[in-house]
């Protein structure tokens, strides 16, 4: 199909017509986009509204990895396509509905690495858009596209750390998850010493009074995120710098890496087939 007739579709049926084309990812995408609606067909049954939200969005966010296929003229690897459309599902549907974040220890922070490791490809791809050829990577310092993959991975990051702080002070939500210390060091407490900060260790209980009379007992100290934040901005860290080396050692080779190629998307030129490039994105 010529790009002129691809253009002609209404962008939902394009988007569906991208999703096509890798029939591996394809298959993938479909069978997520099954157990999401039936994720939101439950919740609709059961009037729990807000599983029905969250599968809406799901459904949403798996169509991101086309639209940005369609919209910059990109390719996506298979491989980054396919952990893509697991990512969304991962974190929407068994994290959120499935409670996976309370329930599986570091299931939060083995997303957030990959969220860094995969958006340090988009990094690294980052250049070929602005500069409209593959051929100029090469030609560029390695050292310089580690650089670019690695900030774009944290900025990303950041951001949806933004985003979490956002959404709970104002919707009042947690998505900057709640952790128990049992000891902290504070320059707000009146230190018996003089000391500038003081140290409290071995906390065995901690008492909330509310105004309506409530009185909560907690076996510990409650950090209200910032333990969380910083856990999920180290693991991008080092999702980000894992393959930022990965993707220096590629350039270096010129493109003969096997594993970075399994991650880099790759643009696709006005009158060139995406499949053609898909499969030379293989044979990289």
């Amino acid at each position: 199909m010529s790009k002129k007739e691809k253009d002609k579709k209404p962008f939902y049926v394009g988007l569906v017509d991208q999703i096509r084309e890798d029939k591996r990812a394809y298959i993938v995408y479909l069978a997520l986009s099954l157990a999401i609606l039936a994720v939101i067909v439950h919740g609709i049954l059961s009037k729990r509204y807000e599983n029905v939200f969250t599968g809406v969005l799901a459904s949403a966010l798996l169509l991101i990895p086309p639209f940005v296929e369609k919209s910059f003229r990109l390719k996506l690897p298979t491989t980054l396509e396919i952990l893509a459309y697991a990512f969304v599902f991962c974190a929407a549907i068994l994290g959120e509905i499935g409670n996976f974040y309370q329930t599986i220890p570091f299931w939060d922070l083995m997303l957030h690495a990959f969220n860094g490791f995969m958006f340090a490809a988009f990094g690294f791809c980052l250049v070929d858009i602005l500069n409209k050829s593959k051929r100029i990577r090469f030609a560029l310092s390695p050292i310089f596209l580690a650089m670019v993959a690695f900030c774009f991975s944290m900025t990303i990051g950041v951001l949806w750390e933004f985003f979490e702080y956002a959404a709970d002070l104002f919707l009042h939500t947690d998505m900057q998850k709640d952790a128990m210390l049992y000891s902290i060091d504070t320059v707000s407490l009146p230190n018996p010493f003089g000391e500038k900060v003081t140290h409290i260790t071995d906390i065995q209980k901690s008492v909330i009074y509310t105004a309506d009379g409530q009185i909560i007992e907690l076996s510990g100290y409650l950090d209200v995120g910032l333990a969380d934040t910083m856990e999920d901005l180290l693991v991008n860290f080092v999702g980000a710098a894992i393959f930022s080396v990965i993707g220096y050692f590629y350039v270096g080779h010129r493109g003969k890496g096997r594993i970075a190629g399994q991650f880099i998307p790759v643009l696709v030129d006005g009158d060139n087939d995406p499949e053609q490039a898909h499969n030379n994105t293989q044979e990289a």
